[in-house]
């Protein structure tokens, strides 16, 4: 349904600002990027069978380089998986599932493993049978399994012989580290052929992902074939000109490095556009700044997906000096804010890296809006313009009216891309979809005069000073600005008569002697009195989830339970 009105409402009208997208009369932002082919709704198709045939057409490459071309590079053991190993496991892996387990089309599969060569054969088998995906972190606990379980209702489960005891026992599981595993990567009566044996509708469910639950309990996300062709289809067209001529006029193959881990939605989806094209994926087994620049600098890597922790490290850490990070071309930025600060000192230290922010949510399939080329990459602080298919509102969180641009609110958006809802929880999906099919994200953010996105911050993260509203990640960008400090994070803390304050945890970098009051004074002298960090404390590390965002409940009850330098 959401598709279908969005399309109905994508029109030429003379109402529509063509510089920045936004309509006048309905409010509506419309997406300024060139048209999108998608495949007519009804036509059944899954999303492996369409990532094939963007990897076989001629645009992409050839048969002959296609079987030489490693797709997957696993540097802890040397291992690599050429595309043609990749399509002859993937045809027997497939064959033997379906002769050896019950499992049928729709079934949930679910995954804890740490990413290795196999995580990729076994998606893009289990997609192709119809059977839905849900991948979950390997770091979680069992009752945080066990509430995930709960919300996918598996009908199996593949981990690893180190994990599986994480797992409720009575899930029938395949060990992905055992013989009868790996022999069924190897079936000899696998046939030729990638297509799907089982009628899949673009509408069927293809996965169950985590979101984060930085702020609530965690939900399971349903995206459909159809959501993730959306997609893949948009970063498949409307690659950056720009970028594909910086790629082909040096004759370099690209090569995508995965800091991301292969349950999250950014790695998710990332894998999926890596083989849409060809590209060579190094998958770190477990990330480490060391290991990522020697990686780098090995496999000759040309692109990075990260999240802001990792810019703002690679900014301030001096170990960037001893490698040679000379074939990496660009970096996708996405999980969180990134302040226009540190993209400035980037650029300035990697003059030859392009940096391009990006925004999505797993509930979007984890693309909603991006920048584009080394131009958009120069706005420095957007999340880039809206991506292709999308519409979106800013909505007053108190009024519900829709707000032109520079205006700021909560940001709705709409699209072929958009979830079909959160399994086991209809009251969640209510709240969030509604009947018109807009997902309201639960991000402040407002679109400036050419159509480019901000976001300010999460809605349930503002910090109520009195009557006033304070963004954690703006003081948070202003912290990770000073030299001395390594990493921060702002969250509310109670106070009788203001309602909240700024509280700030600060990594130190090492060596670093800067006091509570140096900090908080600094912070003073750049923003209004309101907005100034009014507690501090110094800890370790921040903690954080996979996808780089700031855990502020985790926080939250440390700082309740701990004293800390009060101003």
């Amino acid at each position: 349904m959401a598709e279908n009105q969005s399309l109905q409402n994508t029109t030429t009208s003379s109402n529509i600002d063509h510089r920045n997208g936004f309509c006048s009369k309905t409010k509506i932002y419309h997406t300024l990027r060139p048209p999108v082919p998608l495949p007519p709704l009804p036509q059944p198709l899954s999303i492996v069978s369409y990532t094939l045939s963007l990897l076989h057409s001629p645009t992409t490459a050839t048969s002959a380089a296609l079987s030489a071309t490693a797709f997957l590079i696993e540097p802890h053991t040397g291992r690599r998986l050429t595309y043609a190993t990749f399509l002859q496991q993937l045809n027997s892996l497939k064959s033997s599932l379906k002769k050896s387990s019950s499992l049928s089309k729709n079934d949930v599969a679910f995954i804890l493993s740490p990413p290795s060569l196999h995580i990729p054969v076994l998606y893009f088998a289990l997609l192709s049978l119809g059977v839905v995906v849900s991948p979950s972190n390997p770091s979680s606990s069992p009752s945080e399994l066990t509430h995930q379980i709960q919300l996918s209702k598996p009908a199996i489960a593949f981990s690893t012989s180190a994990l599986a005891h994480k797992l409720p026992p009575n899930l029938p599981l395949i060990l992905l580290d055992s013989p009868p595993f790996l022999s069924m990567l190897q079936s000899n009566n696998a046939s030729s052929t990638t297509e799907d044996d089982v009628v899949i509708n673009q509408s069927d469910s293809a996965a169950i992902l985590y979101s984060s639950g930085t702020t609530g309990k965690v939900k399971g996300v349903v995206l459909t074939h159809r959501n993730l062709i959306a997609v893949i289809a948009g970063f498949y067209y409307n690659k950056s000109t720009e970028d594909d001529e910086k790629v082909n006029d040096v004759c370099i193959h690209p090569v995508t490095l995965f800091t991301m881990p292969l349950f999250h939605v950014f790695g998710f989806f990332m894998l999926i556009r890596a083989a849409s094209t060809g590209d060579s994926v190094v998958l770190i087994e477990k990330f480490d700044f060391v290991k990522m620049l020697e990686a780098v600098e090995k496999y000759k890597v040309t692109f990075i997906p990260v999240t802001p922790p990792l810019v703002v490290a690679m900014v301030k850490s001096e170990l960037v000096s001893k490698y040679d990070l000379s074939s990496l071309q660009l970096l996708g930025c996405g999980g969180a804010p990134l302040g226009k600060e540190v993209s400035e000192r980037f650029t300035a230290k990697f003059p030859h890296v392009d940096i391009v922010q990006g925004y999505g949510l797993t509930e979007s399939g984890g693309g909603a809006a991006r920048l584009m080329g080394p131009e958009e990459a120069k706005r420095y602080g957007s999340a880039g313009r809206l991506a292709e298919n999308m519409e979106a509102k800013i909505v007053d969180p108190e009024t519900g009216e829709a707000l032109p641009p520079g205006k700021r609110g909560e940001l709705w958006l709409r699209g072929p891309a958009i979830m079909k809802g959160y399994a086991g929880d209809d009251a969640a999906t209510a709240a969030t979809l509604d009947s018109e099919g807009w997902l309201k994200t639960g991000d402040l953010c407002y679109f400036d005069s050419d159509g480019f996105l901000f976001v300010v911050d999460r809605l349930k993260e503002l910090i109520k000073y009195k009557a006033y509203q304070v963004p954690p990640a703006e003081l948070e960008h202003l912290l990770q600005s000073m030299p001395e400090i390594a990493d921060a994070a702002v969250i509310p803390y109670p106070d009788e008569e203001a309602g909240e304050i700024p509280m700030a945890f600060v990594v130190r970098k090492p060596g670093s002697t800067i006091s509570a009051t140096q900090i908080m004074d600094f912070i003073a002298k750049q923003v209004a009195p309101y907005k100034k960090i009014r507690r501090l404390a110094f800890v370790n590390s921040i903690p954080k989830s996979p996808a780089g965002k700031i855990l502020r409940r985790e926080l939250v009850n440390h700082a309740l339970s701990t004293p800390s330098s009060k101003l």
